[in-house]
């Protein structure tokens, strides 16, 4: 099975006129014909960069070399791509100071790093009657942390959880 070219060269470029960019030529607007001999004779492929251009714009370019570099501009831009990464912290509605102290720590470097904090509160059975507990200890999470993160969502009561969304400042 032989994978089809994403760009027209050479022979298979069907219109009349194309517009001719690159270097070592003379920028315009030249018939097919010329175009395919000016790069013949300098040993490269005319390429189409765009199709939908009034004329269309054609490049002589080594066409291998041509993807080649084009892979490589595609792969840096995906590797500058930042992807989110969502950390969890679970509290119960009467947690104690140690314990939170212990999980603000990790919150701390959840944010540092670079992460999205998901911090919530499980209420357990009939512990749903604290859930002003619940909303005060993450608010005080938020405050405490508010130097290295921004508050996304505030604490909302979703079915036995209250969730808190943080993002690290920039």
């Amino acid at each position: 099975m032989v994978k089809e070219d994403q760009h027209k060269i050479n022979d298979k470029i069907t219109v009349p006129q194309v517009r001719l960019v690159g270097e070592g030529i003379e920028p315009g607007i030249y018939p097919v014909s010329k175009a395919l001999q000016m790069a013949e004779e300098q040993g490269l492929d005319l390429v189409m960069i765009t199709e939908r251009a009034d004329p269309p714009v054609c490049r002589i370019v080594d066409y291998k070399k041509f993807l080649y570099e084009q892979k490589k501009k595609e792969k840096e831009l995906k590797a500058k791509q930042q992807k989110v990464v969502i950390k969890e912290i679970r509290f119960g509605p009467q947690t104690d100071d140690h314990d939170y102290e212990f999980k603000k720590r990790h919150a701390r470097s959840f944010l540092e790093e670079g992460s999205k904090l998901k911090a919530y509160v499980f209420f357990k059975g009939r512990s749903i009657i604290f859930k002003d507990q619940g909303e005060i200890l993450l608010l005080k999470l938020a405050q405490e942390l508010e130097d290295i993160g921004k508050v996304e969502q505030l604490p909302k009561l979703e079915g036995k959880r209250m969730i808190m969304m943080m993002a690290p400042k920039k």
